[in-house]
């Protein structure tokens, strides 16, 4: 525990326990708008949408890829009533 002799030096210390106070609060603030602005981002439509095609992009040449690989033809409905 710490011995203080004057008040100036009890003094110096809560104005300096204020500020580290007051810079951690700032810190929080400061964390918790780039949190909302990275979620802001990420689940905005325009992301989401881009999301969503480049998923459907990827499955559809996935699938074509797979099937030129495999020789898989799919079935056209004019092709079963032909038989």
């Amino acid at each position: 525990m710490k011995r203080y002799t004057t008040f100036d030096e009890i003094d110096r210390d809560l104005k300096y326990l204020r500020l580290k106070s007051q810079i951690a609060l700032e810190e929080v603030k400061l964390g918790l708008n780039e949190s909302k602005e990275a979620i802001s981002e990420t689940f905005s439509p325009i992301n989401l949408i881009a999301e969503t095609l480049g998923a459907i992009i990827k499955k559809t040449f996935v699938l074509k890829v797979v099937d030129k690989l495999l020789g898989i033809k799919t079935v056209k409905k004019k092709d079963y009533e032909d038989e």
